[in-house]
């Protein structure tokens, strides 16, 4: 009897394995490299749009990101680049041309900022 009870116990383990295997596929890679220096080229706030004379948002190779005195790390997560430090999170979207929108709500309620990398780096020809 004590045999048969461990190999049941022992399926059952294998199938939970498998099971979590299936359920929890592996992380994504970090694919698209988004590094560089970005500048402000429009914002949108309540509604309308302006000019944007906002600092530029650097993202390094590092993984490390310097947006108007915020620092931290970002990542890739398929077409977003999700910024963060210890304390505050925010996702900008990833878009064709070069650019990254940032939607965040701030003071004036929600805001847009687009950033767009204007100078071709060497290597560096889409951002996905």
């Amino acid at each position: 009897m004590g045999v048969e009870r461990v190999a049941q116990s022992f399926l059952r383990y294998v199938a939970y394995s498998m099971l979590c295997f299936v359920l929890n596929p592996p992380a994504k890679a970090q694919t698209v490299d988004v590094s560089g220096s970005y500048q402000c080229t429009q914002a949108v706030v309540q509604g309308k749009v302006i000019a944007c004379t906002a600092a530029p948002l650097i993202l390094k190779n590092d993984g490390h990101f310097e947006l108007r005195g915020w620092e931290g790390s970002y990542l890739v997560d398929g077409s977003w680049v999700e910024l963060s430090d210890a304390l505050t999170k925010a996702r900008a979207k990833i878009e064709p041309g070069h650019k990254i929108v940032l939607r965040y709500f701030g003071k004036h309620g929600w805001a847009e900022m687009t950033y767009e990398r204007r100078v071709a780096e060497m290597g560096k020809t889409s951002l996905g």
